[in-house]
């Protein structure tokens, strides 16, 4: 039997790395730390030191799809005009983009199997991605250019909207010349619904 080592370069960096790639391939079902502690080529028990089991495994998985979903967003609204359909439509893109890269991730970051222990920073991860939504909302009623109201009321929509949108389109239920203008079609519906009345 060949001995494995206990330690490795970064383990946690390539545990989550090989995490998110079974998870893309196989499934959350297929993840185990002894499967991915063989695959890294480290002894069963290194992986136990920086996650205690394979829900704090999902738990990072999730934390990090946030962090870069995040970033993906923020990167977003970079560059673009000020006014807020324009703002909305580079947002919307950057979502759809996140979720057709990131299909497995983004279901486990948005499912509710999160353990006690991670729920603040995932809780404090999804409010950072969520407030800059909200910030758009609420920027685009002081401009005049969203219809006013709670900005949660006016926003769930709008989520719903683009989150089912990207939900089509990951799950293939679009045909393919649907995809070259569905979204444009989608955000400009968005912008009717949220218009001043």
């Amino acid at each position: 039997m060949k001995n494995r080592p206990y330690h490795h370069g970064d383990l946690p960096s390539e545990l989550l790395a090989r995490a998110e790639r079974t998870l893309r391939e196989k499934g959350s079902g297929a993840l185990s730390l002894r499967e991915l502690a063989r695959d890294i080529g480290v002894s069963p028990a290194a992986p136990s030191r920086h996650f205690k089991n394979k829900q704090a495994l999902l738990d990072a998985l999730a934390l990090n799809g946030f962090e870069r979903f995040d970033e993906a967003v923020a990167a977003s609204q970079e560059g673009v005009g000020e006014s807020f359909g324009e703002r909305l439509d580079a947002m919307a893109r950057a979502y759809v983009d996140f979720a057709v890269a990131n299909a497995a991730l983004l279901d486990l970051m948005f499912s509710v199997k999160h353990s006690l222990e991670a729920s603040e920073a995932l809780g404090a991860a999804a409010h950072r991605w969520s407030e800059q939504f909200l910030g758009l909302i609420a920027e685009g009623q002081r401009r005049g250019e969203v219809r006013k109201g709670p900005v949660e009321r006016v926003a769930l929509p709008v989520f719903a909207a683009l989150h089912g949108y990207a939900d089509l389109t990951v799950s293939g239920m679009l045909p393919p010349e649907m995809t070259a203008y569905g979204l444009d079609d989608v955000v400009a519906s968005v912008l009717r619904q949220c218009g001043p009345e």
